[in-house]
């Protein structure tokens, strides 16, 4: 290896990776603590009085999609309402009364679980939690788009916080049958005569095992394991119901392993293979560590030894941290969208819940959409991009119109009193990062005697879009 991070730099990027942004204050403690001092706080449990203030919303039952529905779910009350089908409003007129208001209801629930989240982050005191929450939402991804409810994304939003620093196990097998996850891979309903393949597909090849490591005969003996699950649509959130006389009754071979399959026997197969444990490192290694530089052979197994046949994330993530690459300058991320806002919202204390209605759907909503990253709708079950490609030019488009609406909610007293010269270093400092490169310097300079402008382009700067 080469060179290594200095202590300063070693825990501001600590702070980074694992929050959303280093404060000055925060920086200064952490280089008086140590690293691996810093490291233990950081995964350690604790109070967080901060993210305890921000519980989630209840968003409710949503309303009857159309006038059609409402009359046919009065008449089958009781009984587990089939998932949403493009022929159930296709055939109503577009100003159906009740189509609309139940469209007005979901994009409310859809704000309101944005905006709540987005609130989390910035609040946190302890960020790693929910920056943890949001890689799991990742590798889990599943979208409001499809799923249509609310509750139920919230709920697995509680999922992947409450269960994501512990047995990996644990946490894949509450996801096989969490509510939005059957409904956007079409898993409610599965049954023995007509198994649908999506989700043992996709828990394999992006949840658990990774692509290679099994074979479409694998996925067939799967979807087998799993059919028999059903959701409970009358139940605020959703509640996934087992029905046995729906299920595969007998014995499945699935990649090396052949029994009368459950979803959690199958999940325990599935997550004791040496292929899962690479997988889940190597997908939360591109996260925190490189996009772009794979882990050596020593530091894999080093780091899924350190995750052990406990699958026990939290040793994981330590192992990573305290690789030799997690402190080589070379290997800096771009900072995905999330992490942008949150991250200078943070920075120049700026809470979502204080800005109009309006601000907050134009810096939060709109700025997202523009990025690529919103919250709670990925675009695919792959989740999101990852690297150079959040840096294009319509992005820097939507990053300037950010970062100028911005500096008109946000408290620039310490820019303001700062002489004009000095105003470039500080707002490093507030930013977290190490140092502005000549060419930023230089633009940063010219605009410093106006507090605004210059804290505006300091926030569209290439050293502020990346990880170091």
């Amino acid at each position: 290896m080469g060179r290594t991070l200095d202590t300063r730099a070693h825990v501001t990027r600590l702070l980074q990776r694992t929050g959303f942004g280093a404060g000055p204050d925060a920086v200064d403690a952490a280089e008086k603590w140590g690293f691996e001092a810093t490291l233990e706080r950081v995964l350690g449990a604790g109070h967080d009085a901060g993210a305890e203030a921000t519980p989630a919303p209840e968003p409710g039952p949503l309303p009857p999609r159309n006038s059609k529905r409402k009359e046919k779910e009065k008449k089958a009350a009781g009984s587990p309402e089939p998932a949403p089908r493009a022929s159930d409003t296709a055939k109503e007129p577009k100003n159906d009364p009740v189509r609309k208001k139940y469209r007005e209801e979901l994009r409310r629930q859809r704000a309101e679980a944005t905006h709540w989240w987005l609130e989390r982050m910035v609040a946190a005191e302890r960020p790693w939690t929910e920056k943890r929450t949001l890689l799991w939402h990742n590798h889990w991804a599943t979208s409001i788009q499809k799923v249509k409810s609310g509750a139920a994304m919230l709920q697995q939003n509680e999922t992947l916080r409450r269960l994501g620093g512990g047995d990996f196990r644990t946490l894949a097998r509450a996801m096989v049958v969490d509510p939005a996850l059957m409904v956007w891979l079409d898993a409610d309903g599965s049954t023995a005569k007509a198994p649908n393949e999506n989700l043992g597909r996709e828990l394999m090849e992006l949840f658990v095992l990774g692509v290679g490591n099994y074979t479409e005969t694998d996925v067939r003996q799967a979807a087998a394991a799993l059919t028999g699950w059903t959701l409970d649509r009358h139940s605020t959130p959703w509640k996934a119901r087992f029905r046995p006389g729906r299920h595969d009754q007998g014995r499945q071979t699935v990649v090396g392993e052949t029994a009368d399959f459950s979803a959690r026997t199958l999940i325990d197969h599935l997550v004791s293979l040496p292929d899962s444990h690479a997988h889940v490192a190597g997908r939360m290694w591109g996260a925190l560590v490189s996009n772009e530089n794979k882990p050596s052979k020593t530091a894999l197994a080093r780091i899924t030894e350190a995750y052990g046949a406990s699958r026990d994330t939290t040793a994981m993530f330590r192992a990573m941290f305290t690789d030799d690459a997690f402190a080589d300058p070379a290997n800096v991320l771009v900072k995905q969208p999330v992490e942008y806002v949150v991250g200078s919202l943070r920075a120049l204390g700026v809470r979502p819940s204080k800005l109009p209605d309006k601000a907050r759907e134009q810096l939060l909503t709109r700025t997202l959409a523009g990025l690529g990253q919103v919250p709670f709708a990925p675009e695919s079950v792959g989740g999101w991009p990852a690297g150079a490609a959040w840096l294009t030019t319509s992005a820097a488009q939507v990053r300037i119109g950010f970062a100028q609406g911005l500096v008109k909610h946000a408290d620039l007293g310490d820019v303001e009193d700062a002489p004009a010269k000095e105003r470039p270093d500080l707002l490093a400092r507030v930013l977290g990062v190490g140092a502005w490169g000549d060419a930023t310097r230089g633009v940063l300079n010219a605009a410093a005697r106006d507090p605004h402008k210059v804290t505006a382009l300091a926030l569209t700067a290439p050293e502020h879009l990346v990880l170091s």
